[in-house]
């Protein structure tokens, strides 16, 4: 089998340098021999092993994704991974849902990916510490004894006994029947793979990270035999971001067959019509297969360091994304797909915001970010993280949503602990797992505020506990609290948001301080001293605004927090749709038109809505511009009832 190997990554290397002709960016110039790859990256992220999210909501939600990954029975899970491993499955049959299709074993992936975040989180007690580190221990042991000798590694329903890899022989034909012939198997390879490297990565494990070995050996394998048209056939089927996890492989092993593999997945025909920037270029493209392969490419620049164009494709796509066909909770897509350019009012139904999508571009703006500092992805991050991936989960049973409905009426659904499965319980898995990400960063003798959220950072290199007390916007002013080893030099800067009704008024010690204002943020450098504290008032207020395509179709914000109209729990009924994803049946409300009261338009309420609401406890507001009684509370927070994003105004004179 060594021999088969040797002669494999020689072949891929001659693919690969036939395909430049197909796909842009030459053949990676990669040295080998090195244990870890230096990344391109220019800022330095802190995670959740640095960073303790303090807040009560934060550490529920954390708690409730522990109870649900210790709650899943090892032997499940594995089940089909030891039915296509030829060993002894126990007796017992794998968990219902998608767990026990041609797509089994996606979830795998994100299990352990969340198991080694949770490991490594501050959030996590040292009974849960140990809890899941002894889960991921026997997961990953029981995955190396269902590995084969050819490296390959699967956990479908085993349909072909006698082709185990029938389902990636299909793909390689075109064919791709979901329940007979293959449910996009390289989607699934890409979870196993990204699930084996954080479990090494995180949580130390030395074996996943000689499975993901063995088993990229098949990868460079299976990719050898490609030629042109089967290459083209594979990629325009969802591969997920086999091109992400490759470049992972290659940048934590150094050995460069796993970038050429890598290569193998990246679509450069694609990449070259998103650097074209036109019009409606994203128009009819599944979201959640496309997101994957820009954050793929975007990989490559960061481990390579070369083809700029990737850095290139990943920006453009990612302003297409945000400018035309975003909604304001920083969800995308309806029914799982891209529409037109700009046409996003039209398109409000029960089944939009895929949360596999968001969780995507997170990735993808996290990354964007570390490159360029650029504070407009901060930006997009907080959005996106309060008021989509907190509105994700139940906070009563962990549970998480698939779609999230933008139609007025409509109530958000959760997935069930053992008969669901979708490709978005898995991401939630991870979701909730990695509270902390994306609020701080650093570069060189800088450190960066982005989100103003109760937490607690420990940044080793400064000697600095720095943390904040207090979470905007349920207050106007954020509090961070100062504990150094000893005096440092040091320059914070705060992030001015975008949602700020004024300038930052900010305090040392109690005494009000000058500011610089640097690329979006507000810069304070200074000696700092232990015990300092820095306070931030940010001007607060409510703000509206409207679809492209909807003129008058408006939502309202306070501060970073999306508001919806609280319209009651009558008639909670579900119903399913596609492969089975539970959505809401149907809408309480006939129309979404609120009809002004008497000289009150529309133009009024959009450019001053301080002026028609009554603020209540807490984040509550009562709309005053008409008669409906419409009380708006945080978007995240109406998990339990149907609620309304965006109403259509209309004046008296118009009705």
């Amino acid at each position: 089998m060594a021999g088969a190997g040797t002669r494999a990554a020689s072949l891929i290397l001659a693919v690969i340098m036939a395909c430049t002709l197909l796909f842009g960016c030459s053949a990676p110039d990669i040295k080998g021999g090195v244990s870890m790859i230096e990344t391109g990256y220019s800022l330095k992220s802190y995670t959740s092993s640095d960073v303790l999210l303090t807040g009560e909501f934060f550490e529920n939600a954390f708690n409730k994704e522990i109870d649900y990954l210790l709650s899943l029975d090892n032997d499940r899970l594995l089940c089909n991974f030891r039915k296509n491993g030829g060993v002894d499955w126990k007796g017992v049959e794998p968990y219902n849902g998608w767990e026990n299709s041609l797509i089994g074993g996606h979830t795998m992936g994100h299990y352990l990916t969340a198991l080694a975040q949770a490991y490594t989180s501050e959030l996590a007690s040292n009974s849960q510490k140990k809890a899941v580190g002894e889960k991921l221990g026997q997961i990953i042991d029981g995955l190396a004894e269902c590995q084969r000798d050819s490296g390959f590694l699967w956990g479908a329903k085993v349909e072909n006994f006698g082709n185990l890899e029938f389902q990636f022989d299909n793909v390689e034909q075109g064919k791709s029947n979901l329940f007979t012939e293959a449910w996009v198997p390289w989607y699934t390879m890409h979870k196993i793979f990204e699930g084996l490297i954080s479990s090494y990565e995180l949580a130390g494990n030395e074996t996943a990270l000689d499975i993901a070995k063995r088993l990229g050996d098949w990868v460079c394998e299976r990719t050898s035999r490609w030629d042109e048209s089967t290459q083209r056939t594979v990629l325009s089927i969802e591969y997920g971001g086999m091109n992400d996890c490759m470049y992972d492989l290659y940048r934590v092993t150094g050995e460069k067959k796993y970038a050429e593999a890598a290569h193998a997945f990246d679509e450069e025909p694609l990449f070259e019509l998103i650097r074209t920037d036109g019009a409606n270029v994203l128009n009819n493209r599944h979201a959640n297969t496309t997101i994957p392969k820009i954050i793929g490419a975007l990989k490559r620049y960061i481990v390579l360091g070369d083809c700029e164009e990737y850095l290139e494709t990943a920006e453009i796509f990612w302003q297409m994304v945000v400018d035309h066909h975003t909604y304001p909770t920083g969800g995308n897509s309806e029914w799982e797909h891209f529409g037109e350019d700009d046409v996003l009012n039209r398109e409000r139904t029960n089944c939009n915001c895929e949360t596999c999508n968001v969780y995507n571009m997170l990735k993808l703006t996290k990354d964007l970010y570390m490159l360029t500092g650029d504070v407009k992805y901060a930006d997009y991050y907080e959005q996106a993280f309060i008021n989509h991936i907190m509105a994700s989960q139940n906070p009563e049973t962990g549970m998480t949503t698939y779609f999230q409905a933008m139609a007025t009426g409509y109530f958000r659904t959760f997935s069930t602990p053992e008969d669901s499965f979708w490709c978005c319980t898995g991401t939630g898995m991870e979701n909730f797992t990695k509270l902390g990400d994306g609020i701080y960063f650093s570069e060189g003798k800088r450190l960066f505020v982005n989100m103003y959220i109760e937490s607690r950072l420990e940044a080793s290199e400064y000697g600095l506990i720095l943390t904040q007390s207090k979470t905007v916007p349920l207050t106007d002013t954020a509090e961070l609290s100062l504990k150094l080893e000893s005096d440092c030099e040091l320059t914070i800067s705060l992030r001015i948001p975008y949602w700020a009704k004024g300038d930052l008024e900010i305090a040392v010690n109690g005494e009000a301080v000058a500011y610089t204002e640097n690329g979006g943020y507000a810069d304070i450098t200074r000696t700092w001293h232990s015990q300092d504290k820095i306070t931030v008032r940010i001007p607060l207020g409510l703000s509206a605004s409207n679809l492209q395509d909807g003129i008058n179709t408006v939502s309202f914000s306070y501060g970073p927090v999306l508001l919806a109209a609280d319209l009651g729990n009558e008639s909670m009924s579900t119903t399913y749709t596609g492969m089975s994803v539970l959505i809401p049946e149907s809408s309480v409300v006939e129309s979404d038109t609120i009809t002004l009261s008497e000289g009150i338009t529309p133009a009024m309420v959009k450019s001053d809505p301080e002026s028609y609401f009554v603020k209540g406890e807490g984040l509550e507001f009562s709309f005053t511009g008409s008669n409906d009684g419409l009380v708006f509370k945080p978007y995240y927070s109406l998990y339990n009832t149907r609620y309304g994003i965006f109403w259509r105004l209309l004046a008296a004179d118009n009705g």
